[in-house]
C-alpha cells in the first residue's frame, strides 16, 4: 500500500506537466482506480507521425474498458498551438499535455518517441516500451508488426 501512495503522491507534483492551458496538470488524478496510458511523442518525429493512426485505434478499442490515454509532448520549446495544430492535422481525439521539464520521462523511464507507459488501476507502472515491433532499429521498418507489445 505504501507503494501505491507513493507514486500517487509522486505524480500529483510534477508542476512541470501542463495541460495545453498551460496549467499544471495532474493525469493521474482523475483516473484513479483506472489504467492509464501515456503515449510519448513529438510533433516533429516521422516515427510518431506514422503512429498516430495505431495509436488512436489502440485508444478507441480500449476506451469502452476505461483505459484513459494521454498523449504527453515531450519537446520544451513546443508550444500549445502548435501541438493543437498536431492533434487536429494527425485525427487526435486523445487528451495532450506537454511534459516541459521530463518530469514525466524521468518517472517512466521512457526513452525514444513514440514510446508508452501503462499504469494499472492502482497506479503502479506495469509497462514502457515500444507500441509494436514495426520498427526493428534506425530506419528498418516492417511492412506490419508481428508484435503489438501496448495491446
Amino acid at each position: 500500500m505504501a507503494l501505491v501512495l507513493w507514486m500517487w503522491t509522486t505524480t500529483s507534483q510534477l508542476s512541470a506537466v501542463l495541460d495545453l492551458s498551460g496549467r499544471p496538470i495532474d493525469l493521474f488524478d482523475q483516473g484513479r482506480g483506472q489504467v492509464t496510458v501515456l503515449i510519448f511523442i513529438r510533433s516533429d518525429c516521422p516515427i510518431s507521425n506514422r503512429y498516430a493512426p495505431e495509436v488512436q485505434r489502440v485508444a478507441d478499442r480500449f476506451a469502452t474498458q476505461g483505459v484513459r490515454f494521454w498523449l504527453v509532448y515531450v519537446d520544451p520549446d513546443e508550444n500549445p498551438q502548435a501541438v493543437e495544430r498536431h492533434l487536429a492535422e494527425y485525427g487526435y481525439s486523445l487528451p495532450a499535455a506537454r511534459d516541459t521539464e521530463h518530469q514525466l520521462v524521468a518517472l517512466t523511464g521512457a526513452r525514444v518517441t513514440p514510446e508508452a507507459a501503462v499504469y494499472n488501476s492502482v497506479g503502479s507502472m506495469v509497462y514502457c516500451g515500444r507500441i509494436d515491433n514495426r520498427y526493428e532499429g534506425f530506419n528498418r521498418r516492417r511492412s506490419a508488426p508481428t508484435k503489438r507489445d501496448l495491446e
